[in-house]
């Protein structure tokens, strides 16, 4: 019998879920709360699966996200996720069928592009993403680290508090769309991912262990929230001695002080060994933060956030620039949206993109248009590694000159 790729409705989501758990090689029964959680966050209309006899071997779906952009600004992206085929059907085009509908939805009703996380790297170059954020975790040896262990809090008159999850869910969402408009790469957090992380939405077989919370509050006086970090602890003695390490769930702010205070907090914390910072950007102020650097060892260093272009002018028009100038790019992406010439006249105080007859200075897939729009691939480094042909002298250096940022663009979460 042919393979059935269509949109699910609500009654098809146990085995839906079933399906996505496999294809995860995930015990695959779910359990009712897993069922719930998974309800709320669906939008059916974009949430695809593939049926052979009846029974659901491929999962995909897609939701309405915000992404921040160099400036401030924020683009409607199309995001995608909880994509997988079952063992038993690879190869037979699934996901392309999948995936194709979707991007042609997403164009139609305007979105600027589309986002993933790539669970592996070799799959979704072929549908015009590029890989736009990349993420560095460290492991820090806090004794080597040389931070003072007396350390009694920010000097610059603002303090550190405890927190509950319940005070946590009431001010992460303000303060975290505060970071967002100053961080590009940034993603929007929905009201049922800070109820999941904060215990309010729990999910059967993936246990939820209440961590520990504090916020920095500003020096001004007026009790003004600039920052928040959220870690668990494990409880490890060796020898009557200390050992334990502590894990950064979450650490965002909106200065540069309050995040020194936040690290500057955690590295003091008595009983606590070793820090892993999770995810953060490449040019997170740790590890230099440190007296030592070198107490800090890189344990991850991969891509994270992937970008696929789907309107091309309104993408560019969105950021700001560092410097004044103007190119052409001629974007190819074969029975795609972002394909086709385009002028882009920039500056810091926003641009222009419109389709033009111009002869080129740069040529480039959509999905090399991707990386470089957040800022942090290079041009230059990509006509190297022949996905960027300039057909002007020069011209990778002006989309350099262009388009690259002073801090790296960073997203903070899975999703």
């Amino acid at each position: 019998m042919s393979i059935d790729v269509r949109t699910i409705t609500e009654d098809d989501l146990p085995d839906w879920i079933r399906a996505r758990r496999t294809g995860y090689v995930m015990p695959p029964t779910p359990g009712k709360t897993e069922i719930a959680f998974r309800r709320e966050l669906m939008d059916f209309p974009r949430a695809q699966g593939a049926f052979d006899d009846g029974r659901c071997v491929a999962t995909y779906r897609s939701f309405t996200q915000r992404l921040s952009v160099p400036g401030g600004a924020s683009v409607t992206t199309n995001a995608i996720s909880n994509v997988s085929v079952s063992a038993t059907h690879r190869r037979r085009g699934l996901l392309s069928r999948m995936i194709d509908r979707d991007l042609r939805e997403a164009a139609e009703r305007g979105d600027a592009a589309a986002t993933l996380v790539a669970a592996e790297y070799p799959i979704y170059g072929r549908y015009g993403f590029g890989p736009a954020t990349r993420v560095t975790e460290w492991e820090v040896d806090v004794p080597r680290a040389g931070v003072d262990p007396r350390y009694a809090g920010p000097g610059d008159g603002g303090r550190v508090d405890y927190v509950d999850v319940a005070e946590l869910r009431q001010l992460g969402p303000a303060l975290y769309e505060r970071v967002r408009a100053g961080r590009h790469g940034l993603v929007d957090r929905s009201d049922v991912w800070w109820r999941r992380n904060t215990g309010a939405l729990p999910i059967d077989d993936v246990p939820w262990t209440e961590p520990s919370a504090v916020v920095y509050r500003a020096a001004d006086g007026t009790g003004r929230v600039d920052g928040m970090l959220v870690f668990t602890a494990d409880d490890r003695w060796e020898a009557k001695l200390p050992h334990q390490t502590a894990t950064v769930l979450d650490l965002v702010a909106v200065s540069p002080a309050a995040e020194r205070a936040l690290w500057l907090f955690l590295l003091s914390v008595d009983w606590i060994t070793r820090v892993r910072t999770g995810y953060r950007a490449p040019d997170d102020l740790l590890p230099d933060l440190l007296p030592d650097p070198r107490a800090a060892r890189v344990v991850t260093d991969a891509d994270l956030l992937w970008l696929r272009p789907l309107d091309v002018p309104q993408l560019l028009r969105a950021r700001t620039y560092p410097v004044a100038g103007a190119l052409v790019l001629d974007v190819t992406d074969p029975d795609g949206p972002a394909a086709g010439r385009f002028l882009l006249d920039a500056g810091p105080g926003g641009a222009s993109c419109t389709r033009t007859a111009r002869p080129a200075d740069l040529t480039l897939p959509a999905g090399a248009l991707g990386s470089l729009f957040l800022g942090d691939e290079s041009a230059v480094r990509l006509a190297a590694l022949g996905r960027v042909t300039e057909e002007r002298p020069g011209a990778a250096a002006r989309a350099d000159a262009l388009l690259r940022t002073g801090r790296r663009p960073w997203c903070a979460d899975i999703f």
